[in-house]
């Protein structure tokens, strides 16, 4: 039987096996997926076919990204469809149509910057869009770094270094922008998630969260993020630290939590490394999971089961909207 998550206002009824493959296909990690404006759901994978894209259903619509993508980890869609995809495998972004075609790439493919140097990239992690269009890039496991772009890729400035101080950063895994050009950022091994304006200037920091890594629509009503659990063996059993999701309010204050109260699992309403986030036009949730990667840091004694390479890496969470008496 599905599990059901969250109370209240803010429950969701897991959808298992959710999407529809192809015969022979697997999605393996799922570093991050979106929504584009018709409910299509966009899953950046690590797999052979690095894009594949489902309708609200789970039905296969295409895959694209063979030979294109080293390795996927950040995805955004912007009012026209556009997608802006980060490869921290090859240090670039690149800005593609709904069906493939590149049309913009910040970055040179295959050439990193040197390690913490601050110049843009070393493992780029994800983007956002300010509402005039500017392109941040968070930037990331070999960088402690934000990039602001024009909207045809001319760097206009960059802030952050090291550090766990207000403004520094200790894997900048994830960035987001509202419409009041606020920009939120998972300053994930420093366990929060900072806030700036549109110039890099530190606002606030929003905490009591454990190694967030992906953010989904902050400055709204409704905020989840995705928590990954432990990450040493010291604590890897320790209950109530993930992996989960948190839902914030546009504050940072928790209004749910769904699941992690005993650790990783592959049982319905459990999660393995939620990575990614995306909402649709009804409230539901995608969630995309490096499970793949993640195995042998939550089961070390453990093989991995198949279904984690092929499946179960995405999970659908669907809002319940009667609300309990």
């Amino acid at each position: 039987m599905s599990a059901i998550l969250g109370s209240g206002e803010h429950r969701y009824r897991v959808i298992d096996n959710w999407a529809k493959l192809p015969d022979g296909w697997q999605l393996t990690d799922v570093a991050s997926v979106a929504v584009d404006s018709k409910d299509r759901i966009y899953v950046f994978n690590r797999g052979a076919h690095p894009m594949v894209v489902f309708d609200r259903d789970g039905n296969f619509l295409r895959g694209w990204g063979e030979g294109l993508f080293s390795r996927a980890h950040g995805l955004h869609i912007d009012a026209d469809d556009n997608l802006y995809c980060t490869d921290d495998g090859d240090h670039t972004v690149r800005k593609c149509t709904a069906d493939g075609k590149v049309l913009l790439t910040i970055g040179i493919p295959k050439k990193p910057a040197p390690f913490m140097s601050g110049d843009p990239f070393h493992r780029c992690t994800h983007t956002a869009l300010s509402p005039k269009g500017e392109i941040y890039v968070s930037d990331g496991y070999g960088n402690a770094r934000i990039h602001k772009f024009t909207p045809n890729g001319k760097l206009i400035r960059s802030w952050g270094v090291p550090g766990t101080d207000p403004g520094q950063f200790n894997i900048v895994h994830n960035i987001v922008a509202d419409a009041d050009g606020w920009v939120y950022v998972a300053d994930r091994e420093n366990h929060r998630v900072q806030v700036f304006d549109g110039n890099g200037k530190y606002e606030a920091q929003w905490n009591n969260l454990h190694r967030p890594c992906a953010l989904c629509r902050c400055g709204g009503a409704k905020n989840p993020i995705g928590e990954l659990g432990p990450a040493m063996p010291v604590n890897r059993k320790v209950p109530n630290l993930g992996p989960r999701l948190s839902i914030v309010d546009a504050k940072g204050k928790r209004i749910a939590r769904l699941g992690g109260e005993d650790g990783p699992g592959l049982a319905s309403g459990k999660f393995l490394a939620p990575h990614g986030i995306a909402l649709d036009s009804r409230g539901d949730m995608y969630v995309g999971e490096v499970g793949v990667t993640d195995w042998k840091t939550n089961f070390p004694d453990e093989e991995m089961p198949a279904v984690v390479r092929t499946s179960r890496c995405l999970q659908k969470l669907e809002k319940v909207t009667d609300v309990p008496r």
